[in-house]
């Protein structure tokens, strides 16, 4: 069975990955830093299901010493790793003219230093196991949003990466990411209920996705795609076919 590490993997998007991910058959190391009971919570359930087949191993990304021994004691644990999701984020807005170091720290490094360093750290496993790397981005990566110019620029690096870690990892392990739109809202209310409807209207679909839709094309590039890499998936209802901001 093959041995995925999902990062950020204790609650919503993530956990919804890990759970899919383990349905179809994959042992999953679900990685939290402070949501490790929930993490645990998920990992017993996973257990019940099928004994063995799932762990928790907590690190806080920024922190980027201890990722290397993270990626090491999963693929210690079931012996292989045969994929990585790149899930954890942050996200916030950082209006031009009030960004701080401590704002690039955080949003470049969850969601572009880290990655980078995950990848660096697994590369040895998954090229023994002829493995993938499957990045989250986000639509905006590429139509940058207004008010969130560090965030967007995070996940634009964060898609190059992509690219070039197919590059750089070929032909043994394929590199694909998932970018996705309007899915689940953040929780602290940077979005005003008006502000979500018309985003919502703003998709071809006229409707928010769920973090499955997110988790089945995961799920797609890392059993179903073996001739798939250097690619990003808009996962959006069609909101970035129209964005022209």
């Amino acid at each position: 069975m093959p041995v995925i590490l999902i990062t950020g993997a204790a609650r919503r998007v993530g956990a919804t990955i890990a759970m899919m991910l383990h349905a179809s058959g994959a042992r999953v190391a679900l990685h939290a830093r402070q949501s490790v009971l929930d993490a645990e919570a998920l990992a017993v359930q996973l257990n019940a299901q099928r004994p063995g087949s799932a762990m928790v191993v907590s690190a806080d990304l920024l922190d980027t010493p201890a990722i290397a021994p993270m990626v090491e004691s999963v693929a210690r644990h079931f012996g292989r790793l045969d994929a990585l999701v790149c899930n954890a984020s942050s996200f916030f807005p950082t209006p031009l003219g009030q960004i701080t170091e401590v704002d690039w720290h955080d949003l470049v490094g969850s969601n572009f230093k880290a990655p980078l360093f995950l990848a660096q750290a697994a590369a040895p496993y998954l090229r023994d196991a002829a493995g993938s790397i499957v990045n989250i981005t986000d639509i905006h990566a590429e139509r940058p949003l207004a008010g969130y110019p560090l965030y967007a620029a995070a996940k634009g690096a964060l898609l190059t990466l992509t690219r070039a870690l197919a590059i750089e990892l070929a032909p043994a392990v394929r590199v694909n990411a998932v970018a996705p739109g309007p899915i689940l809202w953040p929780e602290d209310g940077q979005f005003p209920d008006a502000e979500r409807q018309a985003i919502v209207q703003h998709t071809l679909l006229k409707r928010a996705g769920s973090p499955a839709d997110i988790a089945r094309t995961v799920r797609f590039l890392i059993h179903d795609a073996p001739y798939i890499t250097g690619q990003v998936i808009n996962v959006d209802g069609g909101r970035s076919a129209h964005l022209a901001t």
